[in-house]
């Protein structure tokens, strides 16, 4: 028997008959379902090839596999960019280990956040969501004492949700915080 993460096991069993009930699906296909996790970062002009070791060492610990490196294609003069220059780092996660991740990330990392009141609640329109980081310290797999620099992450998180509804759904029935949005107190007028 291979393992299943705990949180593919609570889409299969609870998620998925949720979003059947509640969309009136024809059958379990049309479902949407999470199909990778991009992580991604930029990694400065000036940064020196230790920077870059640490960077990229973070990256793999978030992660759990090693990031691929993303090369300037042409220089840049106003940037300070040279051709082939490193410029940032980027993982994919796929199966396992996407599904680790997502956990991760929704039980462990996002609590810890002060003053936490969830993330916004917007899709891209095409049912997938983008969240910022902007310090990667909230991951447990850092040790802050040997952080020389705080980078920020970009997090997408692709469905096959076809509207920003289903994919809210989805990822709200997975434990997704989003926060809620509260109508504008209404004034009296005098």
């Amino acid at each position: 028997m291979s393992y299943v993460p705990t949180l593919k096991k609570l889409y299969a069993e609870q998620v998925v008959p949720e979003l059947v009930k509640n969309r009136g699906y024809a059958n379990k296909h049309q479902v949407p379902k999470l199909v990778k996790i991009n992580i991604n970062t930029g990694i400065d002009a000036e940064a020196d090839k230790n920077q870059i070791a640490d960077i990229t060492r973070d990256i793999g610990a978030i992660a759990g596999q090693k990031p691929v490196l993303a090369r300037a294609r042409k220089a840049i003069a106003n940037f300070k960019l040279k051709p082939n220059q490193i410029v940032g780092c980027h993982v994919t996660l796929r199966g396992v280990a996407m599904w680790e991740f997502l956990y991760r990330l929704l039980a462990v990392s996002l609590p810890t956040i002060r003053d936490f009141r969830g993330v916004p609640p917007k899709l891209d329109g095409q049912g997938n969501y983008n969240l910022g980081i902007t310090d990667h310290s909230i991951f447990p797999e850092i040790t802050v004492e040997n952080v020389k620099k705080h980078i920020g992450l970009d997090i997408t998180i692709v469905t096959t949700a076809q509207t920003d509804e289903e994919g809210r759904e989805l990822l709200r029935l997975l434990g997704m915080p989003f926060r809620r949005t509260e109508a504008a107190p209404k004034t009296q007028a005098a």
